[in-house]
């Protein structure tokens, strides 16, 4: 018997028994991370249900990435009337550039 780990609520694609978006674990999967990698960043979820998001994901890719480009969509339009003062965009840059030499 197959066990469901992503339903539609709010018009949007979320995992079960938590506030977390569909959207969000697969951008992680498409950047490259593993469903491991994944589970570290939430804590309120079990790797079955990665591993059951991912799953839903893949077989329902077409409905799955619409409902991404919409959630995309309204962030955008939510956050582009308000875009980030300069100085905090140069400080995050500095601490970005001082991470990645810590890097090397």
């Amino acid at each position: 018997m197959a066990k469901d780990y992503v339903e539609n609520r709010h018009e949007s694609f979320y995992l079960i028994g938590s506030r977390v978006p569909l959207a969000h674990l697969v951008h992680l999967f498409k950047q490259g991370d593993s469903p491991e990698a994944i589970r570290s960043q939430y804590d309120t979820l079990d790797l079955e249900q990665v591993y059951g998001a991912i799953a839903f994901y893949l077989d329902n890719k077409e409905a799955a990435e619409k409902d991404i480009e919409e959630r995309d969509r309204e962030e955008r339009e939510f956050v582009n009337p308000y875009p980030p003062p300069p100085e905090l965009i140069a400080k995050l840059q500095r601490a970005r550039e001082q991470m990645l030499a810590r890097r090397t």
